[in-house]
């Protein structure tokens, strides 16, 4: 029978722990690696109700995106996903921005959703060399608003907002979760879109002053494309263990 440690194992040999940026804290946030693992639930963020869901279906380990644990506790509160994962004695797996720039990643995910062909590199991060975000051609021309109906769409987002940049969009730069400080790259490389999320006010005005339109589709959306491919990933390797996407996890943003 696979065990967490395992499960940890085959995430560190594609999207290695260590080249997370310094900020991040992914890992085995809780548990142990020699648990046996019947069976696993997989979610872009842990939080209570993915806990209990985990618990309900006799997981032994939650994989998510997002770290349960990001900043250091200073309490650990009943109710918490913390404190319910230990409860419940749930082991929590979190690959974040390491998994955001591997290869087979966040990033390349987002681009195959996107369809994008010939994609490379937008920008590299100077710590580790991988790719900050990606950029690519689509596979026929858009008219702005053409292109965000088609992000929405493939994405499957309740909403989304765009700065319409004024130009057919041939190439695209992509970023999941919060990367339009990227624009200017994409930009710089001939990019007539970018795709991310978590978008402030100036920087959408920036980007209609540098002709390109930014495609905010929201952080959930621009990440959760990950999850099915890394579930497939895991139940390839390990195809004793039960494994199911979370259907408690969801986008929190609610649009009118």
């Amino acid at each position: 029978m696979a065990t967490v440690g395992e499960f940890y194992d085959l995430i560190d040999a594609f999207a290695p722990f260590h080249t997370a940026m310094g900020f991040d804290n992914p890992g085995l946030l809780v548990g142990d690696r020699g648990t046996e693992v019947h069976s696993a639930l997989f979610a872009l963020d842990i939080t209570p109700q993915v806990v209990r869901e985990a618990a309900e279906m006799g997981a032994q380990l939650v994989v998510s995106h997002h770290p349960v644990i990001f900043h250091p506790l200073k309490s650990l509160l009943p109710g918490s996903a913390p404190y319910l994962l230990a409860q419940y004695g749930v082991a929590a797996i979190c690959a974040h921005t390491n998994l955001d720039m591997a290869q087979g990643g966040v990033n390349t995910c987002l681009a195959e959703r996107l369809q994008l062909k010939q994609v490379r590199m937008l920008k590299e991060y100077e710590h580790s060399g991988l790719p900050e975000g990606l950029i690519g051609e689509t596979d026929h021309p858009y008219t702005p608003k053409e292109f965000a109906a088609f992000v929405k769409e493939v994405l499957g987002c309740d909403g989304l907002k765009y700065a319409d940049g004024g130009k057919t969009i041939t190439t695209v730069g992509l970023c999941g979760g919060a990367g339009a400080d990227l624009t200017m790259d994409a930009a710089q490389q001939g990019a007539q879109a970018m795709v991310t999320a978590d978008t402030k006010h100036n920087q959408l005005l920036d980007a209609e002053d540098m002709g390109i339109t930014l495609v905010d589709a929201g952080h959930f959306y621009t990440e959760d494309v990950v999850i099915v491919p890394l579930m497939e990933r895991f139940q390839a390797r390990f195809p004793e263990v039960k494994m199911a996407k979370s259907v408690q996890a969801h986008s929190p943003a609610k649009f009118l």
